[in-house]
């Protein structure tokens, strides 16, 4: 029996770029045919389009919405700050994904308290359902981000204490599997930089940069999917999967958009709450971090949650996008395997302005 087989899960902020992908994953079977699918989010139009998508229609009918909660994918609109609400999609349901974010980091520093109320309050109201409620949720995983690592910036700071709310909820629950992922930069995400890249460049530039020493660690939206997959078939009570990825300069990534297109590069500065290279796993966390196939995994902290022995150190330091940069040469080809290079732009080739 495959680990989705007859299961029924939500995905909390399922019509977001990885809520999207993620489903894909799960309708098409491979690890197992869920009986259920269901999309928790509060963008009425987000849904709506995901809707007709899946659906294969052009245009809306009754019949349409009538038929979802028939169907293996059902959406549901409800909101993550919500107790109420997500005590009620809550029940019945066997594996959350917990993708309900705000991940803009401007954004997050302008609204602090609006990121708190998601990425913290959120999670919280998932794991006292459950409690409150005694409900079988058999396994929650919690989706956060390199940015959790030594934050500096508001999204960062709450996907951290996301991070230890959900690991000390297996204290709470003791029923439920609460297990995190963490990981980088994905590629072509709604709101991430090659899309505003490849818009820059399709519209003559300048082609925005940072600084140009910033890394940041990339994987696809497929990578990510694998990463949340492994900690579902891997994980045990309060373990973090981390992805070993390659990183790259923002720069380099610029460049491999640019090619051989007369378009100037502005150097604007770091925007607030940036690092210039992004951290996965911290000196302090690498004590505790054990190698799992193509993941590290970070143990838990806490005593409660401990089981046995970590085994040898893997890392002797920091994890840091700054520590695995490819050359150029890896980023354009990464970039033209997932599709993302600009096409069929009218330019002579001709040398790139700096």
């Amino acid at each position: 029996m495959k680990v989705f087989d007859g299961k029924r899960i939500l995905i909390t902020g399922g019509t977001g770029s990885l809520g999207r992908v993620l489903v894909r994953r799960l309708l098409n079977g491979r690890e197992g045919v869920p009986s259920k699918v269901i999309i928790f989010s509060r963008d009425e139009a987000k849904q709506h389009f995901m809707r007709l998508e899946y659906y294969s229609k052009l245009a809306a009918t009754d019949d349409i919405i009538y038929r979802s909660f028939l169907e293996k994918l059902e959406f549901r609109i409800g909101d993550v700050r919500d107790f109420h609400s997500v005590a009620g999609v809550l029940h019945a349901i066997d594996i959350v994904f917990n993708a309900a974010a705000l991940k803009q980091v401007p954004t997050c520093e302008y609204f602090p308290f609006e990121t708190v109320r998601t990425n913290i309050s959120g999670p919280e109201n998932i794991i006292r359902a459950i409690q409150e409620h005694n409900l079988p949720v058999e396994t929650v995983v919690g989706i956060s981000t390199d940015k959790a690592c030594k934050p500096v910036n508001t999204m960062g700071m709450t996907k951290a204490l996301q991070e230890r709310v959900l690991i000390q909820a297996n204290m709470r629950c003791p029923n439920t599997r609460f297990v995190c992922v963490r990981y980088g930069n994905v590629l072509c995400s709604r709101g991430s930089v090659i899309p505003l890249f490849q818009d820059q460049v399709r519209n003559g530039g300048p082609v925005t940069l940072t600084t140009p020493e910033m890394t940041r660690f990339l994987l696809s939206l497929d990578d990510a999917v694998d990463t949340i997959f492994a900690a579902v078939k891997g994980g045990l009570p309060g373990d973090t999967f981390i992805p070993r990825v390659p990183s790259a300069r923002v720069s380099d990534i610029a460049t491999a958009l640019i090619g051989s297109r007369k378009i100037e590069t502005k150097i604007t500065g770091i925007r607030p709450g940036e690092k210039v290279h992004e951290i996965l796993v911290s000196d302090e966390e690498s004590y505790r971090t054990v190698e799992h196939g193509n993941y590290y995994v970070i143990r838990p902290m806490l005593p409660e949650l401990a089981y046995g022995e970590n085994g040898p150190r893997c890392l002797l330091k920091e994890y840091s996008s700054a520590d695995t940069v490819m050359p150029l040469h890896e980023v354009e080809r990464m970039l033209q395997n997932h599709g993302l290079m600009v096409e069929n732009m009218a330019a002579e080739p001709v040398e790139v302005l700096r």
